[in-house]
């Protein structure tokens, strides 16, 4: 809950339904609103009620809370059958899109006074975002501001990050917090339950990036139809003036931008392009590409991240930026926390990257095998418990068929059980790759297991958690970090 509007202590409740959809109104709108909240823990004082109903919650059922602890007006999509004298109930179509209207409306509609880029796609996101914050903050000392899954960043403030995109509410208040720092470009991971929960309907995007689509988070969208509807409603919401950038090497790459009004630029490797990338030589340390027939010499690995590479040149050139000099600041960029992260000892290189999708761990697994020289790959990979069931059995074969051995652990239990997520992995490893595997429970010890079963010159794959700081088992969240992991046993 965000109390005070920096730039006014209250609002009009009238003034912050501008955009919202109203059915009926009971009560009146000439009110004076001081804080906004969809918690109903978080209500006080003559504060906005926003009742969400959500997949675990519904907020309806907190009305009663919320007035209790202070709340003057609610918006909601039904009004209770007894409603108490005094307060004002506004009723619409969907609370969540009138929540997004409402924050944007309370923080000033910050996003209209900064160069917001949005980034979406099942993989590639938090790199795209964390370089092009990079990025676009060294090459000419301009302040920028990040939302990603790893962190937020607003000017020279930094907090963690509790999720890919925040709420509407979050949104808007770290917005209004970079333009009060004087911030002048936004970049922003924008999931696609985001995208569905309306969270970034009113954030007014002047370019979008989309980097890929594969098989993700369908316990939550249904299907893949679902799941590509829900990435497409950034570009068709974006306005004229914006500019929509899509991977066109990629299945759905133009479904994405068929509908929009923006100006459309493509990407590609394979295909031509308006921002073409090659790569011309591999290297542990880093790889040489040519995009748009400039050279470029990047710290940064993987065939899948000269993708990555090249939609950022591509949003740096929109955004007016010199070739030259873009090409010479993206040269001396470093990998995201997690993601292809490379630690070496012992003669050992382990990689640690978030890969936690079927496409995601093949994609690394191709890099990793262009690298390895003579050395055998040995990957340690789990699946996330409460989650897409479906991409258990895939994630488990391709780790078997690509390495030379594989350890199935746990990820992100939640509150499944373990052994069941692992007994789903097996069930989808082919029986001449079942010797090929290795089952451990535990995390630690799975990690430790197989860097000791790694020889001078091997490669360790530890994937699924990048750049997570812990694990959750039984519902229950404990310090966990694979890099920490590797690096006891690596170099200790």
């Amino acid at each position: 809950m965000f109390h005070r509007n920096p730039m006014a202590a209250m609002k009009l409740l009238k003034d912050l339904l501008y955009g919202v959809r109203i059915k009926d109104i009971v009560g009146n709108t000439q009110i004076a609103i001081e804080s906004v909240c969809y918690d109903s823990r978080k209500s006080a004082k003559n504060a906005l009620f926003v009742a969400i109903p959500g997949t675990q919650v519904d907020g309806h059922e907190y009305i009663e809370t919320a007035l209790d602890g202070g709340a003057i007006a609610v918006v909601c999509e039904h009004i209770p059958t007894h409603a108490r004298e005094g307060i004002h109930y506004i009723q619409t179509n969907d609370s969540a899109f009138a929540l997004s209207a409402i924050a944007a409306n309370w923080f000033d509609n910050p996003s209209e006074q900064l160069k917001v880029v949005g980034v979406t796609g099942t993989n590639g996101k938090t790199t795209v975002a964390t370089l092009l914050h990079t990025l676009l903050s060294e090459l000419e000392g301009e302040k920028c501001g990040l939302l990603s899954t790893i962190n937020v960043k607003m000017g020279r403030e930094t907090v963690p990050a509790t999720h890919t995109t925040p709420d509407a509410l979050a949104i808007q208040g770290h917005m209004r917090a970079m333009v009060d720092a004087g911030v002048k470009y936004c970049f922003m991971e924008v999931s696609s339950h985001a995208l569905v929960q309306h969270r970034a309907a009113h954030v007014d995007f002047d370019i979008a990036v989309f980097t890929n689509i594969t098989r993700d988070h369908l316990d939550y969208h249904g299907d893949m139809n679902g799941y590509i509807a829900a990435k497409k409603i950034l570009f068709d919401g974006l306005k004229s003036s914006a500019v929509a950038i899509f991977n066109d090497d990629v299945k759905h790459g133009e479904t994405m931008v068929q509908d929009t009004k923006a100006k459309v630029r493509s990407y590609a490797l394979k295909h031509p392009a308006d921002y073409k990338v090659k790569i011309m030589e591999r290297q542990f340390d880093g790889t040489l590409l040519h995009i748009n027939d400039q050279e470029c010499w990047t710290r940064i690995m993987g065939d899948f991240n000269a993708y990555n590479l090249c939609a950022i040149y591509a949003v740096g050139i929109e955004l007016g930026k010199d070739p030259l000099q873009l090409l010479t600041a993206m040269s001396m960029l470093k990998p995201v926390e997690g993601r292809f992260q490379t630690i070496q000892g012992k003669g050992i290189t382990a990689i640690v990257d978030y890969a936690h999708t079927p496409d995601a761990l093949e994609n690394v697994l191709n890099t990793i095998d262009k690298l390895k020289g003579g050395g055998h790959i040995i990957t340690v990979v789990g699946c996330g418990g409460n989650r897409d069931k479906g991409k258990r059995p895939q994630m488990a074969q391709i780790a078997a068929s690509k390495s030379n051995k594989a350890v199935f652990t746990s990820d992100n239990p939640r509150k499944e059980e373990p052994q069941a997520i692992l007994d789903d992995m097996m069930a989808g490893v082919s029986a001449d790759l079942k010797s090929k595997v290795l089952v451990i429970l535990d995390r630690e010890q799975a990690i430790k297991s197989a860097l000791m079963l790694a020889k001078e010159g091997d490669i360790v794959l530890i994937a699924g958690k990048g750049h997570e700081k812990y694990q959750e088992v039984h519902g229950q969240r404990h310090h966990f970090d694979d890099v920490e992991q590797v690096n006891h046993y690596l170099n200790a």
